[in-house]
């Protein structure tokens, strides 16, 4: 009777290749820069909106308006932050979105399916726990969406305050939650925040994009094109009663993220390489300068707990993130087979699920469109999002901690480069050059090594010799 032949499992946050581990690391690294900046813009903004004598000055600035009333674009500054500079927030979005489909973790559908499942369970579960708290307290069901998202950027500004750094694999888990997160919120902004449409302003809008694709497909090359095209796509989606900052994933998703033979960067990842940084340090920590500013009285923090809309955000994000993610990455491991790293192990999923419940930037913009009509309401859901997000950030700071010493090591190891060739050691173990550069490198420390102990053993003799005939003189 023949045996059959066991299905081989698949690692979950195991080791990603050399080229995605770079990506990673460069996006990575400007989302932490920009991630400091909001927070910075955040506290900023919560100064400005609470200390007597200024607080008032925050609300004029905000509702400031600026722009040609002829085109329909005359908008206060809070909108052209929320509606415009979020936009460049989208089509970095569009642009990671569209590579991680081509050539990153989510091409391979197998592959794809645990993050995917853990991001789609990581939304759910939020949405029901708000959706509960209000069914309970009887509440308005319009925030549902409300602590659905995840801020990546405000996630790794938390690493970097609290000084800890996650191995890349379970950074990479990070950057794919969001980017699945960013791409449901993208559809729940599309789909439930759409007023009523302008079918003329919706045409012009896709006929931009149309042109936008062409130009593209064509290879014209030219920001002097394309700025302006954009600007123009942007102008007419937001008149058309759909959410602008669709047309800045749109945009996105049409960039071509695959490299051709000769390139060192295909087009999309040349571009996502001059807009993030636009993105993470202006667009974004603007955008939160005038959303974040919410007043923190004693009352107004008791009315989070309080309140169920607002109760139903906290632990949405707190609560409803955690037990999504990690559940969701649980169920989907144990039915598709996949083993943990053996380097990692089910509690450092915890504490991603939990860095996971920072909600700030979509959130708030979420909170901004779902409760539009009530001021004082939208005011306090922004309260609840940013002490959610607070109180997440505690946790998954006190989690991580725990973790560090190994967390450390495991990062070491990654790094460890003792041959200077620019590639990390465990990306060479299995090639017989490596091997023979680090056999020349430590018989080289060998040599060094023997000289010295020649050196230093002359010199003991040499002192022990003048010692003892300083003793044989006569006194």
């Amino acid at each position: 009777m023949d045996t059959p032949t066991p299905t081989p499992s698949r690692t979950f946050l195991g080791r990603m290749s050399l080229p995605e581990r770079r990506f990673v690391a460069n996006a990575l690294r400007t989302e932490t820069v920009g991630g400091v900046l909001l927070l910075l813009a955040a506290v900023a903004a919560l100064i400005w909106a609470n200390v007597p004598g200024i607080s008032d000055s925050y609300y004029t600035v905000g509702s400031f308006h600026i722009g040609p009333a002829s085109l329909g674009l005359n908008l206060s500054i809070q909108h052209w932050a929320a509606d415009g500079l979020l936009a460049i927030f989208f089509f970095v979005a569009g642009i990671e979105l569209k590579r991680e489909l081509v050539v990153g973790d989510l091409r391979d559908p197998k592959a794809a399916a645990l993050p995917v499942i853990a991001a789609l369970c990581g939304m759910a579960v939020p949405a029901l726990v708000y959706v509960l708290v209000n069914t309970l307290g009887s509440g308005s069901m319009d925030g549902w969406a409300v602590p659905t998202a995840t801020d990546i950027a405000f996630a790794l500004a938390v690493l970097a305050v609290i000084g800890t750094s996650l191995p890349s694999a379970l950074r990479a888990f990070l950057l794919t939650l969001a980017v699945v997160d960013d791409l449901f919120a993208i559809m729940i902004i599309a789909v439930f925040f759409t007023s009523d449409l302008n079918f003329a302003a919706l045409g012009g809008a896709l006929a931009g994009l149309v042109l936008f694709w062409f130009l593209l497909r064509r290879e014209v090359h030219g920001w002097y094109v394309y700025v302006p095209l954009a600007l123009v796509v942007w102008g007419l989606m937001y008149n058309s009663g759909v959410h602008s900052t669709i047309a800045g994933v749109a945009m996105g998703l049409m960039l071509r993220c695959s490299r051709r033979e000769g390139e060192s960067q295909s087009p999309g990842e040349h571009i996502e390489h001059l807009v993030r940084p636009l993105s993470a340090g202006l667009a974004v920590p603007l955008f939160a300068l005038f959303a974040a500013g919410v007043p923190l009285s004693d009352k107004a923090i008791a009315q989070v707990f309080t309140r169920p809309e607002t109760l139903g955000v906290v632990l949405g994000l707190v609560v409803g993130k955690t037990v999504g993610i990690f559940g969701g990455t649980w169920l989907a491991a144990r039915f598709t087979k996949a083993e943990l790293n053996d380097d990692l192990a089910w509690p450092d999923v915890l504490a991603v699920a939990s860095l996971a419940g920072i909600g700030f930037t979509v959130s708030l913009l979420i909170g901004e469109l779902a409760f539009a009509d009530d001021p004082v309401l939208t005011s306090e859901v922004k309260a609840a999002v940013l002490i959610g997000s607070l109180i997440a950030a505690v946790l998954a700071s006190v989690l991580l901690k725990l973790r560090n010493r190994k967390y450390r090591t495991l990062t070491d190891a990654e790094e460890r480069d003792e041959d200077d060739d620019g590639i990390p050691d465990i990306y060479e173990e299995d090639k017989p050059d490596y091997h023979l550069r680090m056999a020349k490198i430590y018989e080289d420390r060998a040599a060094e090594h023997r000289r010295r102990a020649a050196e230093a053993a002359a010199a003991t003799s040499e002192a022990a010799s003048g010692s003892s005939a300083g003793a044989d003189r006569p006194a």
